[in-house]
């Protein structure tokens, strides 16, 4: 737990701050890669940077379920006693039924980070296929 939490919030903490400088000038905006679990907390790095950096920086995040990587084929698809099992839990997880494609990320970040989000801030951007929706 303590490599994740170092990995996915200090390091996205860390990041964000070595660019502020930057953006401050710019007025530019940050976009993190949450995850689902990022759209049912109150509280998370993405809504506090936001109410901190208003109204110079924006900052929103994209919350994927599931993104079709080498990654997670490696990491948990293919090293399955299942995988094919596996594949269809991760596919009938979402309501959509499927899988997201990588492009369809990149494409969520692209909005976000874009003058057509100009009024969005403290954004959790929901990207699971509606697997959260009825939580």
């Amino acid at each position: 737990m303590g490599r994740t939490l170092d990995i996915n919030l200090k390091g996205t903490f860390f990041c964000c701050r070595a660019a502020l400088g930057a953006l401050r000038v710019s007025g530019g905006n940050i976009v993190n890669i949450a995850s689902e679990s990022g759209l049912l907390g109150s509280a998370n790095l993405t809504r506090a940077m936001a109410m901190e950096l208003a109204p110079v920086v924006r900052v929103n995040c994209v919350c994927p379920g599931y993104v079709d990587t080498d990654m997670i084929r490696a990491d948990i698809i293919d090293k399955a006693n299942d995988p094919t099992a596996i594949e269809r839990e991760m596919i009938d997880y979402a309501p959509l039924k499927r899988i997201a494609q990588p492009e369809e990320v990149a494409a969520a970040v692209l909005y976000l980070a874009s003058s057509a989000a100009c009024f969005a801030t403290g954004s959790a951007l929901q990207l699971d296929g509606g697997a959260t929706a009825g939580r």
